[in-house]
C-alpha cells in the first residue's frame, strides 16, 4: 500500500511526538501546581469557617449575658 503525498504529510514524526510529550509533561506540572494552590486555598477557607463558628458561639454567649442583664432587677449579679 502506497501513501499519497497528503497522507505522508499527516504522519507524525518522532520529533512531533517528542514535542507532544514535552507539552504533556509541562501541562502535568502546571496542573500539579494548580492543585497545590487550590489545596492551600481550601485549607484557608476551612480555617475561616472554623473561626466563624467560634465567633458565632462567642456572640451567642455575650448576647445571652446581655439579655440576662437587661431583664435583671437593679443590684443583681450575673
Amino acid at each position: 500500500m502506497t501513501l499519497t503525498p497528503e497522507q505522508f504529510n499527516k504522519l507524525a514524526l518522532k520529533e512531533d511526538l517528542d514535542e507532544v510529550r514535552d507539552d504533556v509533561k509541562e501541562i502535568k506540572q502546571d496542573v500539579k501546581k494548580m492543585l497545590i494552590a487550590m489545596d492551600a486555598f481550601a485549607k484557608k477557607v476551612e480555617k475561616v469557617e472554623q473561626e466563624q463558628v467560634v465567633n458565632i458561639a462567642a456572640h451567642d454567649r455575650f448576647e445571652e449575658r446581655i439579655t440576662k442583664l437587661e431583664h435583671q432587677p437593679e443590684g443583681g449579679s450575673v
